[in-house]
């Protein structure tokens, strides 16, 4: 009896430090959704693990010295508890991750699809394009190039156009829970919302050659301010540049 209130109140203590291992902030709508997910199962997964090898130990300790153990006993009534109690798990499983993955930062071709007319119309938009081994970024609104280096709003729903030059990549970047394989002949769309400005890794996530462990990228998000002024250097310098290689084609002439 003592043992049985034991294992209960170990469950309890499970239930509450799952509940006190709560993630940090996220830094974008896509981390949050996917955080939340997680949490989610870890408040099922937890206290069931645990019951389950309180479970095991119970019954090497309790049945160690049984030389001439005797048949199970059927239980129907608990078979059908025990069926009943998995199959309302898996579908709260099942549930919460249909209700992530129709996410439109998750999976925004099904949210495009399932729209009429251009659902991210009114996005900030960047076009990606991955080439062995590196990263190109154009941004149409600014007119501006860059390579290596994403510099995207903060606190703006922004839209990833994919292309890949020669070979099958991924777009990967953890801190904002953005993932999608890039085909070659195809456009891909990934999205996101960042919400903490700073500068965060991307990396490529599928084997694309010898090169691959270096097909890096930082990714830099800044306060709208800060990126339009951005945007206004860029321009700058871009148009400085268009100047003085024309001043040289006209000096060479």
């Amino acid at each position: 009896m003592r043992l049985r209130r034991s294992l209960v109140r170990l469950c309890l203590l499970a239930v509450g430090l799952s509940a006190l291992a709560a993630p940090a902030a996220a830094q974008s709508v896509n981390r949050a959704a996917i955080d939340e997910l997680n949490a989610q199962l870890l408040y099922v997964a937890l206290p069931l693990a645990l019951f389950v090898e309180l479970t095991l130990v119970y019954a090497i300790y309790r049945f160690r010295d049984n030389d001439d153990p005797s048949p199970t006993v059927d239980d129907p009534a608990l078979e059908i508890t025990w069926t009943a109690a998995t199959g309302a798990i898996l579908v709260f499983v099942g549930i919460s991750a249909f209700v992530v993955m129709a996410n439109p930062y998750i999976t925004p071709a099904a949210a495009q699809a399932s729209t009429p007319g251009d659902a991210f119309a009114d996005d900030h938009e960047v076009d990606v394009l991955a080439y062995q081994w590196g990263w190109e970024f154009s941004y149409p609104e600014a007119n501006v190039t860059t390579e290596e280096r994403l510099v995207i709003p903060a606190n703006r729903n922004v839209t990833f156009r994919l292309r890949s030059a020669d070979v099958i990549h991924a777009i990967y970047i953890p801190d904002l829970g953005v993932k999608q394989d890039i085909f070659p002949g195809r456009t891909l769309t990934a999205r996101t919302h960042a919400t903490e400005p700073g500068e965060y890794r991307l990396y490529c996530a599928e084997l694309c050659g010898s090169g691959h462990s270096r097909m890096n990228a930082t990714v830099v998000v800044k306060n709208q301010t800060a990126y339009d002024a951005w945007v206004e250097n860029q321009t700058a310098t871009a148009e400085n540049r268009t100047a003085t290689t024309e001043s040289r084609i006209a000096t060479a002439r």
